[in-house]
């Protein structure tokens, strides 16, 4: 029986096990975040899980309530809220299971060895930064400062000092800053396309429907499309239209053309010069964000004879995770246990990244965050990128 369908099916509520009737949405994100936080700070081994869309009656047994297959869309995405809101960061994979003929869905929340979790920022008047929470039995309590000493003196004792932690770019030594090319954006299908649209448009608006611009506008068209393409007579509304679904129609196109032709993939190194392995790292970054400073979100559609199919569950899942904003870019990626006097990668696949000309000349600081089970504090810092 699959792992997940069997919690579903015959677990009981515990402290790593909560069971819910309706799923989040986006009306219950403080719910959610209350929920992660109080099962990661949990006293159990090993992962935790919510199972939501089912729940008991009133005598123990359990009824399944349908999940919407909206809700495993990424929207609201769940383990973006968990970066942006709880620190440490938090692995959280969301998946659907049948269930007696209902489609329920399961969270799992990895190990959780880097207690105490808490709020990084606010989200609400009744959740506000640095609030935790734990799981007991089934109930989430909150947090108050004896048990969040307890957990830190725990996690102190035997530590490692966050002095003795290097973070920089790979290289014969630790580099502290790291220069980038720049491209030609204007180059991007999509940007290619607007073009051609645009001049099109300029054709159609200069003396309306008359013959002489239809045949301009055919000529045109031959120019830039080609023969083989068949004229299509569209009004300038038409072709604003086109305009605006431009992004979208060549996602997948400009997406190859930035995180696979041109594409610059970046990783990091962490350098442990204690006495001791840090276990459980992860590590977290934040960027500034630009309109010429292009971060993947997930590793693009590869393509194969003038197909885009997607990458396999491991590829993606290899990637890290990434949250883009309009004015910054947030990074986590779980590294695990990092051994003494090894130098070791951040990233199980680079980040990739692609950055405009416009950027040419320019730099960026890179704040970074590094966790880990016996860390006595993260280890935190700022490296700089370079744009040439």
């Amino acid at each position: 029986m699959d792992r997940l369908l069997k919690i579903a099916r015959s677990a009981t509520p515990e402290s790593g096990i909560q069971f819910r009737k309706d799923a989040y949405g986006n009306d219950g994100v403080r719910s959610f975040l209350r929920d992660v936080l109080a099962l990661a700070n949990a006293s159990v081994e090993g992962n935790r899980y919510i199972v939501v869309g089912v729940d008991f009656d009133d005598k123990g047994r359990k009824r399944t309530h349908q999940v919407d297959s909206e809700d495993f869309s990424g929207k609201p995405s769940y383990q973006s809220l968990a970066n942006e809101f709880i620190e440490p960061p938090i692995r959280i994979r969301y998946k659907p299971v049948s269930f007696d003929g209902a489609r329920v869905g399961v969270f799992e929340i990895g190990d959780c060895q880097d207690r105490p979790y808490m709020m990084r920022v606010d989200y609400s008047e009744r959740l506000r930064r640095g609030d935790a929470y734990k799981r007991v039995n089934n109930a989430a309590i909150k947090m108050g400062r004896r048990q969040l000493m307890e957990m830190f003196e725990r996690k102190f004792r035997d530590s490692v000092s966050a002095g003795d932690v290097e973070v920089g770019f790979p290289g014969e030594i630790i580099h502290k800053e790291l220069t980038i090319p720049t491209c030609d954006l204007s180059k991007m299908p999509s940007a290619l396309a607007s073009n051609k649209l645009e001049e099109m448009l300029t054709i159609r608006n200069m003396s309306g429907n008359s013959g002489s611009t239809t045949m301009v506008a055919r000529l045109t068209h031959a120019r830039l499309y080609g023969t083989e393409d068949p004229y299509v007579d569209r009004s300038p509304e038409d072709i604003l239209v086109e305009l605006n679904q431009i992004r979208s129609k060549y996602r997948h196109q400009d997406y190859h053309f930035l995180f696979d032709e041109r594409a610059e993939r970046m990783q990091l190194v962490v350098y442990n010069q204690g006495e001791e392995p840090i276990i459980d790292a992860s590590l977290s970054i934040a960027l500034p964000n630009h309109n010429s400073f292009y971060v993947a979100d997930t590793l693009p559609k590869r393509s194969i004879n003038d197909r885009f199919v997607d990458r396999t569950p491991d590829e993606i899942a290899s990637y890290p995770a990434v949250t883009l904003k309009d004015d910054s870019v947030s990074i986590t990626a779980k590294i695990g246990d990092i051994p003494v006097g090894e130098p070791i990668e951040v990233f199980v696949s680079p980040l990739l990244m692609c950055v405009g000309s416009e950027l040419r000349g320019r730099r960026f600081g890179m704040r970074y965050a590094l966790h880990g089970q016996n860390l006595r504090a993260p280890a935190k810092g700022q490296l700089k990128i370079k744009f040439r």
